[in-house]
């Protein structure tokens, strides 16, 4: 599971870098998250904007790595293209994470 991070406008910005997100890399995606999230700022964007696909196993390693970081750090995403953002809005996952159109987006709200 390729993923990074950087420290932008005071945020933890990870990215992943794959078109998929599903059952055959999340417990993978889980354990990098860990990995990038470990230190760092209270908020973290997670950037989807290049993943295409995801299914539940995406979708529970996603809330996995947001109850990962504890209550005092907030995890929202960003980039979803309309599959992703499709599948997130259908099973009310819209309504746990703030949804962002992009990076920008996410900085300033």
């Amino acid at each position: 599971m390729n993923l990074s991070s950087s420290h932008e406008n005071g945020f933890l910005v990870v990215s992943v870098n794959e078109l998929r997100i599903d059952a055959s890399v999340a417990i993978q995606f889980k354990d990098r998250m860990r990995e990038e999230t470990e230190n760092g700022e209270t908020r973290v964007i997670l950037d989807l904007s290049q993943v295409d696909f995801i299914d539940s196993s995406g979708l529970g390693a996603i809330v996995a790595a947001m109850k990962q970081l504890g209550t005092d750090r907030r995890l929202d995403l960003a980039g979803l293209n309309p599959n992703v953002d499709k599948v997130f809005r259908l099973t009310r996952m819209d309504t746990v994470f703030k949804l962002h159109r992009d990076l920008s987006d996410a900085f300033t709200h």
